[in-house]
């Protein structure tokens, strides 16, 4: 019988509930294989039999325990991350058979090294450019990533159910996609939050025909709202895009509170969002040069130069009819904080208003942001 944490009967609900399922899962024999980023192939984990689980990341309540062994001015977003697994409070983490990280940025790939006196942590090296190289040594770390899932569980993973998986991903990324753009209805029939949580809660749901089948039933519901109750009516509030640094841990102090201040948020360029939907695994092509061209593309600020993301922020504003652009920044974030600089001169030029906000998971400015945003919205003329 697998054991709960020393720690368990101190948890929430949803917490506790967490770790049931997981716990189930393991019990049934189920593999977990835990994760943290947008780049790492969902479709070799799948095809391993293994379930992928998005870890515990957005929350302050175990940075403490984190900065017992990181820096202190490290992004928040990492500290979580390592202060999770710490602490045994992360459901995922806990059942997870392996870590797969990535070398997104410096403080990850650091952290990882840290995080594998914990757990195994496997990490991928993610070239930050893209150029028939970087496509070919990502392709390689395709391979290796495969090889070392087989070594690991002792298995053999054939071509056919990485293409079955590709399948399913690509079914699953449609949907997803169509979810997002009841963005594009005007006026909006779904908050930004609904949005952004809907997809976060996902994240956690190991079965991907159940995500599937959670996100095609919500989409058919808002479409019958949208026709019923808002379809042939105007709307004044304005129309917000959301870009920038992951926004689960910082959500209800921006996101919530723009759309308590009288706006409608609309559309997301973020990693759990459109960011890694646009692009699809092409399966005409050999399949590990497939997924590498699929997750090189992704374009997060991780990469330089980076034009895809600024001429798609360009495409959204236009195709969501955008009014205003709230970036956000997480602390220590210094690749999305540079890229804000070119974010910014993008958004301008399309006439529309622009402001970064730049923050960490505590509460201690949320009166500063609320006060920052109404301004924000002040210079919007809807």
């Amino acid at each position: 019988m697998l054991k709960l944490p020393e720690n368990f009967e101190t948890f929430n609900e949803a917490r506790q509930a967490g770790f049931m399922k997981m716990k189930k899962l393991k019990e049934d024999g189920g593999r977990v294989v835990g994760i943290y980023c947008s780049f790492v192939p969902l479709e070799i984990i799948m095809a391993a039999k293994a379930a992928p689980v998005s870890l515990c990341a957005t929350s302050e309540e175990p940075i403490n325990a984190a900065e017992a062994d990181l820096p202190r001015n490290l992004c928040p977003l990492i500290k979580a991350s390592y202060g999770f697994a710490l602490t045994d409070t992360c459901p995922y983490f806990y059942f997870s058979d392996l870590i797969v990280g990535e070398t997104t940025c410096d403080g990850k790939r650091k952290m990882f090294e840290i995080m594998n006196e914990l757990k195994e942590t496997y990490v991928m090296k993610l070239p930050n450019h893209r150029d028939d190289m970087a496509l070919t040594v990502w392709e390689h770390e395709m391979v290796k990533f495969k090889e070392k899932l087989e070594d690991f569980y002792g298995i053999t993973i054939t071509e056919d159910d990485i293409k079955e998986c590709i399948r399913l991903k690509n079914i699953e990324r449609d949907v997803v996609l169509k979810f997002l753009e009841l963005g594009k209805l005007d006026p909006s029939p779904v908050t930004g939050y609904e949005l952004g949580t809907k997809l976060d809660a996902l994240s956690f749901i190991p079965d991907i025909h159940e995500r599937i089948s959670q996100i095609e039933k919500r989409t058919e519901e808002v479409l019958k709202d949208w026709e019923e109750n808002y379809k042939g009516r105007t709307s004044k509030r304005p129309r917000i895009l959301i870009t920038g640094c992951p926004n689960g841990g910082v959500r209800d102090k921006t996101i919530k509170a723009l759309e308590e201040l009288g706006a409608d948020v609309v559309a997301f360029d973020a990693c759990n969002a459109t960011r890694e939907k646009i692009e699809k695994v092409d399966p005409q092509l050999p399949i590990y040069k497939a997924l590498a061209k699929k997750y090189l593309n992704i374009n997060c600020s991780i990469m330089s130069p980076n034009t895809a993301r600024l001429e798609y922020i360009g495409d959204m504003i236009d195709e969501y009819h955008i009014d205003g652009v709230l970036e956000i920044i997480l602390q220590a974030c210094h690749t999305f904080a540079i890229e804000s600089h070119y974010v910014k001169k993008t958004v301008l030029e399309k006439g529309k208003s622009y402001i970064m906000i730049e923050t960490d998971y505590s509460k201690s400015d949320v009166g500063q942001i609320n006060t920052r945003l109404e301004a924000f919205l002040e210079t919007i003329d809807k």
